[in-house]
Parts: structure tokens; C-alpha cells; sequence
């Protein structure tokens, strides 16, 4: 009995020493097994590698072997034809045509860009130049052909076209739209009264604002929402436009079926308009008295202090509201021109959509910063363009909101003009 216990230490210490053996075998085992996996992953990576180069090299060869020396687009090799004809050879005629806007423009957008579309180059490829990315953005906004065709155009994947849009279109929203879509400031929202009295001829005014219906595909989700009343899928853009034609405020990606009067009771205009900041402080005297400045809208719109609309249409019109209606359909039109205007310069606004649907509000946003831009740059517009959007297939929605919706406040303040214009036409 005495020995058992006494051999007792002795056994515990052999069972530690041969766990400890198993535990070091297993260790040494497993670090083994890391160690070949890792062996060959390196081995797979420097083989893929190579046969990347492999590739490279090829498709180099074939390309400098198979292309011609002819001048024609279509039979110039994809990377030549961005490197020598788009950058070296296209005359001013040509940037607006593929492009939408001129040389000076697309370069002035391009720097303005840089600091959000830089890429560095890698030991496996050289990074795309930020005038390549914005031109295949472009030339997406522009057309809305396939991304395979922009891809053999420019001699880039399908993928990396895709990817260059995106990219594009949120950086010009990041960057661009403090400088070209934004509210105007008191002094600003003057001068824009000023400027839309004098060319529309219609006083104390800021604006007009209307809608405008983008066909998309069927989104994965939710579609029946995205059916309109003229029945096809979209989404809406909400704009305002100043006497130039040129949006200050833009509510985009309300689904098809939602009517104008909600998606404006939504949106930031109608809490900024409720609280008075889209009129100098104290409000400027107009007939006598204190009136804030107004936006002209149409039937669809509810009518508000700040938000004029045109009477209905009835042989009981007096003599002054028919000219008050004439007054507002013509000043109002300049909110038409400014929508026909954007589509016609970007075409994936006026064909279907097929981005993703995540996607559609910023390309949307990215449209009417570009149109900014190219107005305030003075960039010509081509009459040619406005061809291929007169033959729509699909007829945009149209509704109207019952005189319930009106405010009956605003009453008074339409028929102030309704006076003005009655003093103005005797």
C-alpha cells in the first residue's frame, strides 16, 4: 500500500510528460500543415500572376498586330481610340456631341474631381486617369447605351464601366452640388425675383417647379409602387428652376405612384417654405403690402401663399384672372423648357434606367448638376438632341389635386396679382 502511493507522483508526472509530448506533436503538426497551404497559395498567387502577364502580353500583341491605321471610330482599337481621337483629334463639335458639354467644361469638371476619383497605380495594373473615368460616365449619362458597348468603346471591363459611373456620379454630388445645386441665399433669392420679372415678366417670383417621370426597370421589391397612372414603372424628379433655367432645389426617387402634391409636402422645399426661408427677412413689399416671394406651379400642385397656381378653367373667369393665367402659363414654362432641356442633354433621364435602383436618385442629382454646369459655362446646346426626346413612347403622368388641398389664405395673395396684372394690362 505504501508503494502504490509512493509510485503515485510518479505516475501523474509520466502522464503529464506523454500529454505534453501529444500536445507538442499535434503543434508541430498543424504548423506543418499552415505551412504547406501556405506554399501553395503563394504558389497559386505568383501562377495567376503570370498567367495575368501571360495575358497581357498577348492581347498587346494582337492588338498592335490586328488594328488598322484608319481613321474611322469603329475601326480603331478601343484604348487608341480614347488616347489619339478622343484627346487629340475631337473638334469642339464633337465633345458637345458625344460628350454633352465642351473641351474646357469636361476639363474644368475633371479637376474639379480629382481629388475624389485619384487612383494610385499597383504592382498588377495602371489606375484608369480621371478623364478616362469621367468620359465613360459620361458618355453613360449621355447615351444610356449597354455598359458592353462602353466597355469595347473604351477598351475597359464591364465591371470597371459600371464602377466609373458610380464613382463619377456620387463624387460630382459630393463635390459639385454645394457649388451647383443648393439654396439661394437672401441676396441671391433677390436677384432671382429681379431676373424672373424681367425675363417672364412675372413679379415677386423665385421660381417655378414641376415634375418629371424616369422609366426604370422592375425593381426586386415593392414594384407595384413604382407603377404610374399612365402605367409604367418610374421614378420621380422634383425640380425648381430659376428665371435661367437652372434648378436650385431637387427632390429625386419618390416612386412612380406617389402624386406630385405628396412628394412636395415630403420634401426639404416645403418645410424650408413653411418656415419663411426661401424670402428675404422682413418679406419685400409687394401692392401695398408685406408678401413673401412665390413659386408658380400647375393643377398638380395644391395652392399655397408661396405656391401659385392657375385658375381652373371655367367661362366664369373674370377678365383679370384669364390674364393672370396667361401671365403664369407663360412664366411657368421656363420650368417645362428646363425638364425638356435635361433629358434631351442626358438621355438616361429620357430612355429606360436599367442602374440599379439605389443608384437611380444620384444619377438623377448628377444630371442636374451637370445641366447647372453647362449653363453657367454657357455650353451650346444642340437643337438635334431635342429630336430624339419629342418621340417619347411613354406620355408622362398627369394629375390634378381637388380645390380641398388648397390653402384658403392664398387665395388673397393670387388675387394681389391677379391686380397687378390687370393694372399692368390697362
Amino acid at each position: 500500500m505504501a508503494g502504490e502511493e509512493a509510485l503515485q507522483p510518479l505516475m501523474f508526472l509520466l502522464m503529464y510528460m506523454l500529454m505534453k509530448r501529444r500536445k507538442d506533436l499535434n503543434r508541430a503538426e498543424e504548423q506543418k500543415r499552415r505551412e504547406m497551404l501556405r506554399r501553395v497559395r503563394h504558389r497559386q498567387y505568383f501562377l495567376q500572376r503570370q498567367r495575368r502577364m501571360l495575358m497581357m502580353l498577348i492581347a498587346r500583341r494582337v492588338q498592335c498586330t490586328c488594328s488598322d491605321h484608319t481613321r474611322t471610330w469603329t475601326n480603331t482599337a478601343s484604348t487608341d481610340w480614347w488616347e489619339r481621337v478622343a484627346m487629340q483629334e475631337f473638334e469642339p463639335q464633337d465633345w458637345l456631341d458625344k460628350f454633352r458639354m465642351s473641351r474646357d467644361t469636361f476639363f474644368y469638371l475633371c479637376n474639379k474631381l480629382r481629388p475624389r476619383l485619384a487612383r494610385q497605380d499597383t504592382h498588377f495594373r495602371l489606375a484608369l486617369p480621371v478623364e478616362k473615368r469621367v468620359a465613360v460616365a459620361l458618355w453613360r449619362l449621355a447615351t444610356n447605351v449597354e455598359y458592353r458597348t462602353i466597355s469595347a468603346l473604351f477598351g475597359v471591363g464591364r465591371s470597371t464601366v459600371c464602377k466609373c459611373v458610380r464613382d463619377v456620379c456620387h463624387a460630382i454630388v459630393g463635390l459639385l452640388r454645394p457649388l451647383y445645386l443648393r439654396q439661394p441665399s437672401e441676396q441671391e433669392l433677390e436677384d432671382a425675383a429681379r431676373l424672373f420679372h424681367r425675363r417672364w415678366g412675372f413679379p415677386h417670383c423665385m421660381g417655378a417647379v414641376d415634375s418629371l417621370h424616369i422609366a426604370i426597370v422592375a425593381p426586386s421589391s415593392n414594384a407595384a409602387s413604382y407603377w404610374n397612372s399612365a402605367d409604367w414603372l418610374s421614378v420621380v424628379l422634383q425640380g425648381v428652376v430659376n428665371g435661367l433655367g437652372q434648378f436650385w432645389d431637387v427632390c429625386a426617387g419618390f416612386p412612380g405612384s406617389t402624386d406630385d402634391a405628396a412628394i412636395l409636402q415630403n420634401s426639404a422645399l416645403w418645410a424650408a417654405a413653411s418656415e419663411g426661408s426661401l424670402s428675404p427677412q422682413p418679406p419685400r413689399p409687394f401692392m401695398g403690402r408685406p408678401l413673401p416671394y412665390v413659386l408658380l406651379g400647375d393643377e398638380a400642385y395644391p395652392l399655397q401663399s408661396w405656391l401659385l397656381k392657375c385658375y381652373p378653367e371655367s367661362p366664369e373667369l373674370t377678365p383679370a384672372q384669364q390674364v393672370f393665367n396667361q401671365q403664369l402659363s407663360r412664366a411657368r414654362s421656363v420650368a417645362d423648357s428646363a425638364l425638356l432641356r435635361l433629358k434631351a442633354r442626358w438621355q438616361c433621364l429620357h430612355k429606360r434606367n436599367d442602374c440599379s435602383l439605389d443608384l437611380v436618385p444620384t444619377m438623377i442629382l448628377t444630371c442636374c448638376i451637370l445641366h447647372n454646369v453647362c449653363e453657367v459655362h454657357r455650353d451650346a446646346f444642340v437643337d438635334e438632341w431635342l429630336e430624339a426626346v419629342s418621340d417619347a413612347k411613354c406620355s408622362q403622368p398627369t394629375s390634378s389635386v381637388p380645390a380641398l388641398a388648397d390653402d384658403p389664405t392664398a387665395e388673397e395673395v393670387r388675387s394681389l396679382f391677379c391686380d397687378y396684372f390687370q393694372q399692368e394690362h390697362d
